[in-house]
């Protein structure tokens, strides 16, 4: 049996080191312009979280993980070495590398990435899960358009976030990531699938919405940046047809007090992921507090503008 790294809830490794006093986190800070953008359109982009080396240590992990031979391969929620089923349009797509190497384990625990998710959130929080997305260069297959809160209505309420870290510098010929502005305010809508058909979802979608597809906004980043966004966001990425790999690892994470909501159709689609009693809170071993601004930040989180105060 593999090590399972998801019973340690700190780093491992010296890869991603914590402000040596509350005053530190200060250069993580997101502005008020950006809080205000989030809040208006749905999402951030452009956010600096990873040094060369970092994304260099990912990289080499990633590429070991996807070998479906790999050690630890059994601790994935899921795993897709090619998810949209075409050998000429290839997606890998993975859950629960956090459980299976350092790296990946101690990137949940970046304070470029917990300062600023606690100011989207306005509040301390959990993981929920992680992802790898990964699209080879020339037949990278697509990532169809949705809301990511429409796989996970198996958690209340919704108070979720979604941080898109590059691995790659992500341009529109390589496949990175487009958002629909101000589609967070559409509500819930019917999830259509995630791989194959990039426009499945219009099919759920009023002639209005349609139309906000005119508009779509592609996410270009530096490897090392980030995007975050609302969890009703629609969001998509299209084809790999570039000479250049587009590869990414996305964190989720939720509210400190979101429950279960197992129940009938209300699954995450995945016998591997824990499982907790409809009502109990998302706790335990899996889902590790990741920012508490009282025990880490002391008195500087008084300071400290959130979502709410925009």
């Amino acid at each position: 049996m593999s090590n399972d790294l998801a019973s340690r809830h700190k780093p491992i490794t010296d890869l991603f080191p914590p402000p040596k006093a509350p005053e530190d986190w200060e250069r993580f800070l997101l502005t008020k312009e950006q809080l205000e953008h989030f809040q208006e359109k749905g999402f951030v982009n452009g956010i600096r979280l990873l040094s060369d080396d970092q994304i260099e240590a990912l990289r080499v992990e990633l590429a070991e993980m996807t070998d479906p031979h790999h050690e630890g391969h059994e601790l994935f929620y899921e795993y897709h070495s090619n998810e949209s089923g075409a050998s000429d349009s290839v997606l890998f797509h993975a859950l629960g590398a956090w459980r299976v190497r350092p790296a990946f384990h101690d990137i949940l625990w970046n304070p470029a990435f917990l300062l600023p998710a606690y100011q989207l959130l306005g509040k301390k929080f959990r993981l929920f899960h992680d992802q790898l997305f990964s699209k080879p260069a020339k037949h990278g297959g697509v990532v169809a358009w949705h809301q990511d809160f429409s796989y996970w209505t198996w958690t209340q309420p919704m108070a979720h976030l979604t941080c898109w870290i590059g691995l790659d510098d992500a341009t529109e010929e390589n496949g990175c990531l487009h958002y629909i502005p101000r589609s967070h305010r559409w509500g819930l809508l019917e999830k259509t699938g995630l791989a194959g058909d990039m426009d499945s979802v219009r099919e759920v979608l009023t002639p209005e919405q349609v139309s906000d597809f005119e508009n779509q906004c592609p996410v270009v980043l530096k490897k090392g940046e980030c995007s975050f966004h609302h969890p009703l966001m629609m969001h998509g990425s299209y084809e790999n047809k570039s000479n250049r790999p587009r590869r990414a690892t996305v964190i989720n994470v939720l509210a400190d007090g979101v429950t279960s909501n197992f129940e009938g159709g209300h699954t995450p689609g995945t016998s591997n992921f824990p499982m907790l009693p409809k009502g109990e809170k998302m706790a335990g071993d899996f889902y590790p507090l990741l920012f508490d601004p009282e025990d880490q930040l002391g008195d500087l989180a008084k300071r400290i503008k959130t979502i709410d105060d925009v």
